[in-house]
């Protein structure tokens, strides 16, 4: 981390317009820290009021009526974004409920969430969308952009009303289920395209996937489990980007677990393809041969093999990989408890996941701070449009971070209900101490706002 020095004149005051009754009333001096300012890092205090930042300054006053709080030794950064989660509310709240999975998310430095739409009812109408919305209003911590599906009920055979749902929806996704028509694909996303709306696709070809539930690899066949194969992946990749390329869609590809998903993705990037793609921390740091029979470490995709981890990092450091995402995808103890083969796909990772690209990218010298920032804020902000960097006149979305302070992931300190995560009893640095939303601190230590 490279820190610039910030000379004692940048001290602005911006006066903003009376915010509604009901807005936030509270000023905070965050003090003593290293901030992220304009891609660099710099000492200075930040002056919080009504909501957003008024004043970024070293050695800065604090006004009247302030509550100061001393973040010596930390760092402050934009709030992190995921856009691949899944909150499961409407339909499975035994497994989260949107407040549950906010408040993981603020727990994990996370500001803005975006929750994938594989829920009951799935939001596939106005209608529908309106339920999760409304439980959004109500309960959520922390932003909430959803996606609506891109079939009705997610069965890839009807258009769902993208017309109608597209002013509140951050893209379209049947995540959890790859789209299986060429032509009900290339329809979709010429609607997209219509409505300048992203498709996220997760890609998987059923006629691929044998039964599989771990990856086909070295482990599978040591201890004869059914594997998934790479080729199940990239290849709906492959033909999703040339429908890409044919429509001009913005095309955004979920959770890539292998080398032949980055190249083709990188190839597609030299050819003028409108695409990004998010890979996830668990695929990032693990390969196949450290699977357990535990079905914390089964998810779909799987973790797959030491050359495909590889290829995943080569795809960070050239810029192939735009963003990591979680995948937070949580399920209940019972549904976890069934080894590799008969647990449910999904693992947590809303509360790990920051601390775990900086311990093994960024502590390691594989990329520096700046570039995890850019992979968990700025590439989601510019894709999605959501998010909002440090800067005076912004909304005080933030999160600070202890780098030096080291601690053993407990699935039980969660806030998550979600207790499935493959890190379990890993050390790991990088310690969040506050996340502040719209000014309000949603998540401090020993803290959390109700």
């Amino acid at each position: 981390m490279a820190m610039k020095k910030i000379d004692n004149t940048h001290y602005i005051v911006v006066k903003f317009k009376k915010q509604r009754k009901e807005s936030v009333k509270l000023k905070y001096v965050l003090s003593q820290a290293v901030i992220f300012l304009k891609n660099e890092f710099v000492r200075a205090d930040i002056l919080v009021s009504d909501g957003r930042i008024v004043s970024i300054s070293p050695n800065l006053i604090s006004p009247k009526g302030c509550s100061v709080l001393n973040f010596e030794n930390c760092i402050i950064i934009p709030g992190l974004l995921d856009v691949h989660v899944h909150l499961r509310e409407p339909g499975f709240s035994y497994k989260e409920t949107i407040e549950t999975g906010t408040l993981a998310a603020a727990h994990g430095g996370f500001t803005s969430v975006c929750p994938m739409p594989n829920l009951k009812p799935c939001p596939d109408s106005i209608e529908n969308l309106s339920k999760e919305i409304e439980i959004i209003k109500r309960s959520a911590k922390v932003r909430v952009y959803p996606y609506g599906t891109i079939s009705v009920a997610e069965e890839g055979k009807v258009l769902s009303d993208m017309d109608g749902m597209s002013e509140n929806v951050i893209a379209f996704s049947d995540d959890g289920r790859g789209v299986q028509s060429d032509s009900f694909m290339r329809n979709a996303m010429l609607k997209a395209k219509s409505l300048n709306k992203v498709i996220a696709a997760h890609c998987e070809d059923n006629t691929l996937l044998d039964g599989g539930y771990i990856h086909k690899g070295e482990y599978a066949r040591i201890h004869n489990h059914k594997g998934i194969s790479s080729e199940s992946e990239y290849k709906q990749i492959e033909r999703d980007l040339k429908l890409a390329y044919e429509t001009g869609c913005k095309y955004h590809v979920c959770h890539i677990s292998t080398k032949e998903s980055v190249e083709v993705i990188r190839q597609a990037k030299k050819s003028s393809v409108d695409v990004t793609c998010e890979t996830a921390p668990h695929y990032l740091v693990f390969n196949d041969m450290d699977l357990i029979e535990d079905g914390r470490f089964k998810m779909n995709p799987p973790i797959r093999s030491e050359s495909d981890r590889k290829a995943l990092i080569d795809g960070i450091l050239d810029g192939t990989v735009d963003m990591i995402a979680t995948d937070h995808a949580p399920h209940s103890k019972e549904e976890k408890s069934k080894g590799l083969k008969d647990s449910l796909m999904g693992v947590v990772g809303l509360e790990t996941s920051f601390s775990a690209v900086y311990t093994h990218f960024v502590k390691t010298g594989i990329i520096t701070l700046e570039k995890q920032i850019e992979l968990m804020h700025i590439n989601a902000s510019k894709r999605f449009g959501i998010g909002f960097p440090l800067e005076i006149g912004q909304p005080a979305d933030l999160a600070v971070f202890n780098l030096n302070e080291e601690y053993k992931v407990n699935s039980d300190e969660f806030l998550s209900k979600g207790r499935a995560t493959p890190f379990e009893g890993m050390n790991l640095f990088g310690k969040c101490k506050m996340t502040m939303v719209n000014g309000r601190i949603i998540w401090q230590e020993n803290l959390t706002e109700k």
